[in-house]
């Protein structure tokens, strides 16, 4: 791990400083971090678990990137959240290849899964038999190991009881989605239905496909994993997080991943919480929403100019993906939600340097 100068201590304030702090700091331990887990992944005894262990690893690990930005707000307690982060969201992309690419289409399997990530988030809980639905069980302590070292990162935390009933809704919203998107095909919109209906009456700004996407984002986690770093924490700059980030930083992120990947999952057949707009110009406005709610809300955050390029980084971020050059009306409307925003433009830029430049 890389030693700290002066300058590395304080929240970054602009995103050349974010970004070199990015690649200087959190992309190696992000790397070394996943490497452990990989190594223990080869080690798997069943071969499907291994396959899909492996693979998550392997297409996924940009999500174990982007996360760990939240480490860069607070790089003295990197050699906490950069574990915590990684091995949280290896859980979740894990389960999700189980679910999404696997054996298996049992409701009941995919809760039993699912525990682990509720388990991981409250340091007390012992560990279940995630297994215990499906035919492959023999994964050599892989998840059990993940669980147990966000368990062990998560009690260095010192306000983590101040965050922990917030991270534990998060977490079982976000199971509850991977549940129902992941089941029959002639099933899963009924139940997401359903589950919308215990929940609208507190989300009256939003749709029911939009509620469902801030549910499957990890970053309102991350932030308040970071968040739980301060021992000063309040019990209002918690109130504040949610509200910013549940349903607008979270919504934002998957609605854009949805929005790219439209394409490639109507060919599939997979659940795409954007094709659920009557139009793409409706499409446009409700993200355009999306986008603004999210800046305002960031307002009353701690840091708000981290917060910004967060979101800011999230549109460069998708809408520089090289998938969106084949698909016309999505690239209209990359250039739109980027017209007035001289600050994404600059990520869009960042970004596709980067790109090209390791590619």
């Amino acid at each position: 791990m890389k030693q700290l100068d002066k300058s590395s201590i304080k929240v970054p304030q602009g995103p050349l400083r974010l970004m070199l702090r990015v690649y200087r700091y959190i992309l190696p331990d992000v790397s070394e971090q996943l490497a452990i887990w990989k190594s223990k992944a080869a080690n798997i005894p069943d071969l499907e678990l291994q396959t899909q262990a492996l693979a998550s690893i392997a297409t996924k690990q940009f999500h174990c990137q982007g996360g760990a930005v939240y480490a860069a707000a607070n790089l003295p307690m990197r050699h906490v959240l950069i574990p915590l982060i990684v091995a949280f969201q290896t859980i979740s992309d894990y389960l999700d290849n189980l679910c999404d690419r696997s054996t298996s289409l049992d409701p009941l399997d995919f809760r039993q899964l699912h525990q682990s990530m509720l388990d991981a988030v409250n340091p007390a809980k012992p560990l279940n038999d995630y297994y215990a639905y499906r035919q492959e069980k023999e994964d050599g302590n892989y998840l059990a190991d993940l669980v147990m070292k966000c368990q062990s990162c998560i009690d260095s935390l010192p306000s983590y009881a101040k965050v922990a009933d917030q991270v534990r809704e998060f977490v079982g919203l976000y199971c509850d989605l991977q549940v129902y998107k992941h089941i029959r095909k002639d099933m899963r919109e009924q139940e997401l239905h359903q589950w919308w209906e215990q929940h609208h009456h507190n989300y009256s700004q939003i749709s029911w496909n939009e509620f469902a996407a801030a549910t499957g984002s990890t970053l309102g986690m991350f932030m308040l994993f970071l968040a739980a770093c301060d021992p000063q924490l309040s019990d209002g700059q918690v109130h504040s997080i949610r509200d910013a980030y549940f349903p607008y930083v979270c919504g934002l992120h998957i609605l854009l991943d949805y929005l790219i990947d439209q394409e490639e999952d109507i060919q599939g057949g997979d659940l795409n919480f954007c094709t659920y707009y009557p139009s793409m110009d409706v499409t446009v406005e409700r993200i355009a929403f999306i986008v603004q709610e999210a800046r305002s809300k960031i307002l009353f955050l701690e840091h708000p100019r981290f917060h910004r390029m967060i979101i800011e980084g999230l549109l460069a971020l998708y809408l520089s993906d090289p998938k969106v050059n084949g698909q016309q009306q999505v690239k209209n409307v990359s250039k739109r939600l980027m017209k007035n925003s001289p600050l994404t433009r600059l990520f869009f830029w960042l970004n596709s340097m980067f790109i090209r430049t390791t590619s």
